[in-house]
């Protein structure tokens, strides 16, 4: 496992090629990994995950994927390549999943580290989640269905 915590993602792949660079041993070289992914040095905080399967969507995930999106963008929140409109110094990743497994209350939500789930999210709640739980650490309490703990293992 790689344990290059003062990798600076951005900086240049040395001339590499990707063929190249898939070449090499990944997983022993900070430099590529970095150059290929770079979320993966990334100074992550929390990851959204917003639900996108069927029933979600019905109710509006894409709308509270795209709320939230808007939200952390406009907060310098998002980590995300510069053409996506977040940023490499971003510390928080939003990812679109096709289920966190209760789509029947969606649209559903999960935050990590904190294991939370949110249930009936809609794109008017989303401001409200980015403020008390991203940036102050407090949970929605009207909107989380569970807390999944963390064994820290």
């Amino acid at each position: 496992m790689l344990a290059c915590n003062d990798v600076p993602c951005g900086k240049e792949n040395g001339g590499k090629t990707k063929q190249a660079m898939e070449a090499s041993s990944i997983k022993d070289d900070c430099d590529t990994v970095c150059a290929l992914a770079p979320v993966a040095y990334a100074p992550v905080r929390h990851h959204i995950f917003v639900c996108n399967g069927k029933s979600c969507a019905r109710v509006g995930s894409n709308e509270v994927k795209e709320a939230f999106r808007r939200e952390l963008i406009a907060r310098n929140l998002l980590f995300s390549k510069p053409a996506k409109g977040g940023h490499l110094k971003g510390n928080i990743v939003l990812t679109d999943c096709s289920s966190v497994g209760f789509c029947a209350v969606g649209a559903a939500v999960l935050v990590y580290p904190d294991g939370v789930w949110y249930a009936q999210v809609r794109a008017l709640d989303v401001p409200e989640i980015v403020e008390e739980h991203i940036v102050n650490g407090r949970i929605v309490e009207r909107l989380a269905l569970l807390k999944v703990p963390s064994t820290g293992k």
